[in-house]
C-alpha cells in the first residue's frame, strides 16, 4: 500500500537517527574539549604579551605593572627600586 511504512523502513530511520545522535554527542565532546584548548592557549598568548610589551629603566608607565620586575614606576616612568 502507499504511504506506510514497513517494519524494515522504520527500523532503517531509528538506526540513522542513532548514529546521528552519536556522531552529534562526539563532536560535541570533541568542541567543548577544543575550545578549552583555545582558552588556555588565549591565556597564555596574553601573559606572553603583557610581558613583552614592559617597560626597561627609563621607559613610560602607568602603573608598577607596566614596568619590567625590580623597577618600580615613578612620576610615569620606570625606575629602580632604591
Amino acid at each position: 500500500m502507499k504511504g506506510q511504512l514497513s517494519a524494515e523502513m522504520l527500523i532503517l530511520i531509528v538506526v540513522v537517527m542513532a548514529v546521528v545522535a552519536i556522531v552529534a554527542g562526539q563532536m560535541m565532546g570533541t568542541a567543548k574539549d577544543m575550545s578549552g584548548n583555545i582558552s588556555d592557549q588565549t591565556a597564555r598568548i596574553g601573559l606572553m604579551a603583557s610581558e613583552s610589551m614592559k617597560s626597561d629603566e627609563g621607559g613610560f608607565c602607568i602603573e608598577p605593572e607596566d614596568c619590567m620586575d625590580g623597577l618600580k614606576c615613578l612620576e610615569h616612568r620606570c625606575e629602580k627600586e632604591k
